[in-house]
């Protein structure tokens, strides 16, 4: 796997000016309804003015990218940059398109009076530059216009392929820098690809960036590949893959690009999840009718039993700290979410919202759980661990299978079409109001959001 050389980093803790008047306010209600999130006015972040210019280059000159030249692959990192953060939800920037075009000399010393009479508030530059060894050097800064300050830098080194990397990095930053988040852009997510008919269908198991860019098919489809779930390390992906019928649960190591088998049974199996730790896989088998939850060691070997209860017990989610496990049971007569301990000990219901609740998924920070509520349709929801503060996110005929980015504020999670049966990708934020569709060259379900890469 390969990994970014950061040259230069430099952060600031006290809050911008801008986040003063535009905070994401976390709290909890006082009548313990839950937790609630609320933009103060969401039109001062979204007027807040953010410039990013096309990235400058000392030189013009060919890249073995697919961008082209540096000054053209300058244009292209900064519109990847745009995009990221446009599409988040929380600002809407503009350039690199109509913007003027800052030298390389420019980069570490902006003309800030020409962008003070263009009402800028932030202002992204860069540069890239082609090494004699032939990788790539690209920075990226960020500024306070009004103050006239420099309020972050980074850079990198990198192979030309991996030249979206350095995009990411520099979105990641701003976005940290200006709403107090931690980052995700750069982070992978892997998902089923779906092709073919809706009885012969052929699932692969997939790999693309946060964005949808650099997408890579990782098994031919000759077994149906399902529910895939991204290590803690990033190094491998667990899955459900049935060949002839029997299921069986694979790691994928992404760095050798190679399987290793961890388990197999002739009993159906389900939903394969990593432990926080990485040592740990749980998933679900039925056996003479009954369905429990299992863990096995990463290494394979002998399986332990987590849950005894008559009914179906499945598709388990560790809380961050490793201590606690979610899953979902219709032990009660009806599709409920259950909270254990992570040895299968103290196993009670939380979700008590009429209809059913199936697929929940522990937030990364531990503050949420997310899942899918069927109550006349299938919807995205959160709740707190306790079962308390239960909010829908969307609203469409059939949404399911949340998955958290590696923040833990915005969830992905798989739509389908009513009358097609075709299934694609979406992601909503925590307000539910900032919703979009995540471009995949095929139909599209079960995503699994990665980690932030190394």
């Amino acid at each position: 796997m390969k990994k970014l050389l950061m040259f230069a980093v430099l952060a600031f803790s006290a809050p911008l000016a801008a986040q003063e008047s535009a905070q994401l306010d976390i709290m909890d209600e006082d009548d313990g309804g839950g937790l609630q999130v609320t933009v103060t006015d969401d039109s001062l972040w979204e007027d807040l003015g953010i410039a990013i210019t096309s990235f400058a280059t000392d030189r013009d000159v060919p890249t073995s990218t697919n961008a082209g030249s540096t000054r053209a692959l300058g244009r292209a990192l900064s519109q990847v940059i745009a995009d990221n953060l446009r599409n988040n939800g929380l600002f809407k920037p503009s350039g690199p398109a109509g913007l003027p075009q800052p030298g390389y000399t420019q980069v570490p010393a902006p003309d800030y009076p020409v962008w003070s009479l263009r009402s800028t508030d932030m202002l992204v530059q860069g540069y890239v530059r082609v090494n004699p060894n032939g990788r790539l050097t690209i920075g990226c800064y960020l500024y306070d216009v009004a103050l006239q300050q420099q309020l972050g830098k980074a850079g990198w080194e990198l192979p030309p392929e991996d030249w979206r990397r350095a995009a990411h990095k520099c979105s990641d930053m701003v976005y940290s820098r200006l709403s107090g988040e931690s980052p995700f852009f750069d982070s992978r997510i892997a998902y089923i690809a779906e092709t073919g008919p809706k009885d012969r269908r052929l699932k692969r198991l997939a790999v693309m960036d946060s964005d949808g860019a650099n997408h890579r098919y990782l098994t031919s489809g000759q077994a149906t590949a399902l529910t895939p779930r991204y290590s803690p390390d990033y190094r491998s992906i667990v899955y459900l893959s049935y060949l002839n019928g029997n299921p069986s649960i694979y790691v994928y190591d992404l760095e050798a690009n190679r399987q290793r088998l961890i388990s197999r049974s002739n009993n159906p199996t389900f939903a394969p999840r990593w432990s926080p730790d990485g040592r740990w896989i749980l998933y679900s088998m039925a056996i003479a009718g009954n369905t429990d939850i299992y863990r096995v060691s990463a290494n394979g070997g002998q399986s332990q039993k987590l849950t005894n209860a008559p009914g179906i017990d499945i598709g388990g989610s560790f809380s961050p700290d490793g201590r606690q496990i979610v899953f979902e049971s219709d032990r009660s007569g009806s599709q409920q979410i259950y909270l254990m301990n992570s040895d299968g000990s103290k196993q009670r219901r939380i979700s008590f919202y009429g209809g059913r609740a199936a697929t929940p998924e522990w937030s990364p920070r531990g503050d949420q759980i997310a899942f899918t509520h069927m109550a006349g349709g299938f919807r995205i929801a959160v709740m707190q661990p306790n079962g308390r503060g239960l909010r829908h996110l969307t609203n469409s005929w059939q949404d399911e299978a949340p998955t958290w980015a590696p923040n833990g504020r915005i969830i992905q999670f798989f739509r389908t079409q009513r009358n097609s049966g075709r299934a694609s990708v979406w992601q909503v934020d925590l307000t539910g109001r900032n919703e979009r569709r995540l471009p995949t060259p095929v139909g599209a379900s079960d995503p699994a959001w990665g980690p932030v890469r190394p």
